[in-house]
């Protein structure tokens, strides 16, 4: 049975986290939009860890799910996300554990190896070089569609975005908060991450850049395409046989 916990961050913000199993621990960290429920424990992933002897921990990042969501710019410091993370790392007193995030989630994690962090192994599901590097392009397309909905220069993206933020109840301020605290990283920083990890990337997904140029630049990474796209990746078998098999 999964159960619901809050903490608080540093700065006060209440942040949720959702447990499932007993073992092994395993942080999973969800996408840009997403949760923890809709990212790991929908498509069973997270049933799927636990069935195979992990301690399940998955946080709904700040912004999102049942964590609370600041709207003031100040709430939002660069790295803010993977700083709440390690804050849950220490408050639950983890010493070793295993680390996968997907999408947004996988930029957190690799954001966390730089700045010191070192889980066991790591998964980083719908990333690569381009995504963890730098938001760039794609942070920007975001925040258009986000403060201009269908009037964005996407409006396909706009419209999407926004009927995301309803359905989830998520706040446009919040939202841009995120895409504010987004950090690049740089090559060198990544090709001193000792971690093994593992870079699963849909065949169809382009947006983030290669997993195999993430793979040549981190010493301890192998890369892994899997069919499908960014959105239909987390549900596939392919993904998840992926993962237990690496974390095993």
């Amino acid at each position: 049975m999964t159960a619901r916990h809050v903490f608080r961050a540093p700065d006060g913000v209440a942040l949720a986290w959702h447990e499932l199993g007993a073992g092994r621990p395993v942080v999973l960290l969800h996408g840009f939009l997403s949760s923890a429920r809709r990212n790991w424990f929908a498509p069973g992933l997270a049933q799927a860890l636990a069935g195979a002897g992990h301690r399940v921990i998955a946080p709904d990042c700040r912004g999102h799910g049942d964590s609370e969501a600041p709207e003031d710019p100040a709430a939002w410091p660069r790295d803010v996300m993977a700083a709440d993370v390690e804050a849950l790392i220490a408050h639950l007193g983890l010493k070793d554990y295993d680390l996968a995030g997907y999408s947004m989630g996988g930029r957190t994690a690799a954001r966390m190896m730089v700045r010191g962090a070192r889980p066991r192994r790591c998964v980083l599901g719908g990333m690569g070089d381009e995504g963890i590097m730098q938001a760039g392009p794609r942070a920007d397309a975001f925040e258009d569609a986000i403060r201009h909905g269908e009037h964005a220069a996407d409006p396909a993206m706009g419209r999407a975005i926004h009927k995301a933020m309803a359905a989830q109840g998520l706040k446009p301020a919040a939202m841009l908060g995120v895409l504010a605290a987004f950090a690049p990283t740089t090559e060198a920083e990544l090709a001193a991450v000792p971690t093994p990890t593992l870079a699963i990337l849909g065949r169809d997904d382009h947006d983030n850049g290669s997993a195999e140029r993430l793979a040549a630049i981190m010493p301890a990474c192998r890369a892994l395409t899997v069919e499908g796209d960014h959105g239909a990746v987390p549900a596939t078998p392919a993904f998840r046989e992926a993962m237990l098999a690496f974390l095993a």
